[in-house]
């Protein structure tokens, strides 16, 4: 595409470490399972272990100080928001902690910074040097998202020149869609000499790239708001279709500043934001049909899932490494209503998260439904299956006792609680007794496929998504005409419902990508070998790359956080290195604990001539290796 002038718009040699099966229950539980390793291998060595936690899920991104001497680690908090180890209900359990890494090997945790009552910060940590005329000195950034009624918004910043003792300098600042900021997922700053500037994404308006102006972090304010998909960045005829803005970073490349986005099914995006009032379209990347890492590895033609995660240029800005964050190894490839006046098949696709249709014993989702309604912690509960008259005498043997959920809430003026993850939903659903979850889009979002969110899964719990036109024919519930459909909308809660079938086929986890990056042409992607083995889909924790960090001192070398995979060190190789065309990535080391890890952020330093790197462990903390030249 041609560079455009964006409008200000209201508008994720190989050297393997031997790895087992496991139900291990010491650190992941027995329903997840997890790979275990031996330890470092390859190019990088162990240094120090700062274990903040033993509850499973509760530490987040991380952050680095400039001088490489403190971390920053994110405590997302409990499902609840109120978790026991600060004091139980609607105690602020989520943060920051502050720790000292001056010692490499013996790390301290030395404060925490909460967030909000019912709000916790989740991947958009960073720590930022600013110099400009209204301030100077290191600015942590951290995201806000809503897990509760109270839950804040928007994005807060704190000096942490001094890190023993931070100083909010403001909070909650973002696009206000309503009387607060909307929560946000990520956000990324960056100084830009006189001025200083925050991107952000928006929970609420998905498709939004915000970014405020914090040359004086006190007084943030918003400049623009874009929406790429005006670029035509989705791939609709791959059925792509969820493109939206989930992270981003920005590096001044040959006196611009260039801005890398992440955006989902949209794949990866460049703007210049030299002028950030006035951005300039780059160019974006393109997904292919077929999925080259599935055939290539398993033979199996399958359509792309996009899923753009997060990415980094490389040392020399020549390339950059994108993650693609695929939860759901199988998906879901036909969804029926297989009783009633409208039986018949109906768009549908995997939740990310969620257990695949393929751990239940028939490899199949099916039975009678019920109607749960939206499924949050502060929604109208979910009935129990003995609960609802006359369910449990449809349910057949071999069958599923199946509930129907909603995605949202979203605009209902029936239902005024706080929207929660398909993950929270199901473990509404768990408590209740159910088996297996439906997630239903709400009538004001008709993407096809259907999404209904991703993430915050603690039970192994099969879901499966589909249509708003389905949840209405399960249950036989007018208006069937889309253009009638208005708020209050569903069936009561307790209706009884439809049989329904599912079933599902392998066809991966996510990967990480190398890009040329003035072409924005693919040249290579890698995965680790369980990643496309069947086998390994379910009962090993996650195998995907949550995030890429690129080394600061080696233009060829990344090192990427790869959940259940552990920490992954990366380097690019190229048989003629004048032909990027060539460059392949090839694992040089990495680290995979004996009892495994669950790793989700990750960065590179640079201490006195040497790289290091730092990776969140979700279920202990911070652990720091030396990567050896």
């Amino acid at each position: 595409m041609k560079p455009s002038r964006l409008v200000v718009a209201a508008l994720a040699l190989v050297v393997m470490t031997p790895m087992m099966a496991s139900a291990h229950p010491g650190q992941h539980g027995t329903l997840d399972g997890h790979l275990l390793g031996t330890g470092a291998f390859g190019n990088l060595e162990l240094l120090g272990v700062e274990r903040v936690t033993n509850t499973n899920d509760l530490v987040a991104d991380l952050a680095i100080s400039p001088d490489g001497r403190w971390a920053y680690l994110a405590n997302w908090g409990e499902p609840d928001c109120a978790g026991p180890e600060t004091g139980g209900q609607n105690s602020p359990d989520a943060g920051a902690w502050v720790i000292d890494i001056s010692n490499l090997t013996d790390p301290k945790t030395v404060g925490f910074i909460p967030s909000h009552q019912d709000t916790r910060p989740g991947e958009g940590m960073q720590v930022v040097r600013i110099t400009t005329r209204s301030f100077t000195g290191d600015v942590l950034v951290m995201n806000n998202e809503q897990c509760g009624k109270n839950g804040k918004g928007g994005v807060s910043l704190y000096d942490v020149s001094n890190p023993r003792r931070p100083v909010r300098l403001s909070e909650h600042f973002g696009d206000r869609g309503h009387a607060d900021a909307n929560e946000t997922h990520s956000a990324f700053a960056w100084d830009a000499g006189d001025r200083a500037y925050v991107v952000m994404n928006d929970n609420l308006e998905f498709p939004d790239v915000d970014i405020l102006d914090i040359t004086n972090p006190r007084r943030p304010r918003k400049i623009a708001e874009y929406d790429l998909n005006a670029f035509g960045v989705a791939q609709p005829e791959l059925g792509l279709n969820q493109s939206f803005l989930h992270d981003m970073v920005v590096k001044q490349i040959n006196g611009r500043f260039i801005m890398l986005v992440s955006y989902w099914d949209g794949g990866f995006v460049q703007l210049d934001v030299t002028d950030p009032a006035n951005a300039v379209f780059l160019g974006d990347t393109d997904y292919g049909f077929p999925d080259p890492q599935l055939l290539e590895r398993t033979g199996t033609v399958a359509r792309n899932e996009g899923n753009a995660h997060q990415a980094e240029y490389t040392l020399d800005n020549e390339m950059f490494i994108g993650s693609d964050e695929d939860f759901a190894p199988y998906g879901a490839t036909s969804f029926r209503i297989t009783t009633g006046p409208f039986a018949g098949p109906y768009p549908s696709v995997a939740v990310q998260g969620a257990a695949p249709i393929t751990v239940l014993t028939d490899d199949r989702l099916n039975g009678p439904v019920a109607y749960g309604g939206y499924g949050c912690p502060g929604s109208a509960p979910i009935p129990r299956p003995e609960n609802v008259p006359g369910y449990l005498a449809q349910v057949g043997p071999g069958e599923e006792r199946i509930v129907v959920l909603q995605r949202g809430p979203f605009g209902d003026p029936s239902a005024p609680e706080a929207s929660c993850f398909p993950g929270t939903k199901a473990h509404q659903a768990a408590l209740a007794g159910w088996d297996a979850v439906v997630l239903a889009q709400v009538h004001g979002r008709a993407e096809l496929p259907p999404f209904c969110g991703s993430g915050g899964f603690v039970d192994e719990m099969v879901a499966v998504c589909t249509n708003h036109e389905a949840l209405h024919k399960m249950f036989g519930t007018p208006p069937f005409d889309p253009a009638s459909w208005s708020y209050p909308d569903g069936p009561a809660i307790g209706a009884v419902g439809q049989h329904i079938e599912s079933t599902a086929a392998f066809d991966g986890w996510g990967y990480v990508r190398l890009f040329d990056r003035q072409s924005m042409t693919e040249l290579d992607t890698y995965a680790i070998p369980q990643a496309h083995d069947p086998a390994f889909a379910s009962g090993f924790g996650d195998l995907m790359v949550h995030e890429v960090a690129t080394d600061p001192r080696n233009a060829r070398r990344a090192y990427l956080s790869y959940y259940a995979g552990g920490i992954r060190s990366l380097e690019i190789r190229c048989s003629d290195p004048g032909n990027e065309a060539t460059c392949r990535m090839v694992e040089v080391g990495g680290y995979l604990d004996r009892a495994g890890n669950d790793f989700w952020g990750v960065e590179a330093f640079v201490r006195d001539g040497a790289t290091y790197v730092a990776g969140s462990d979700r279920d202990s903390g911070l652990w720091i290796f030396r990567a050896k030249s």
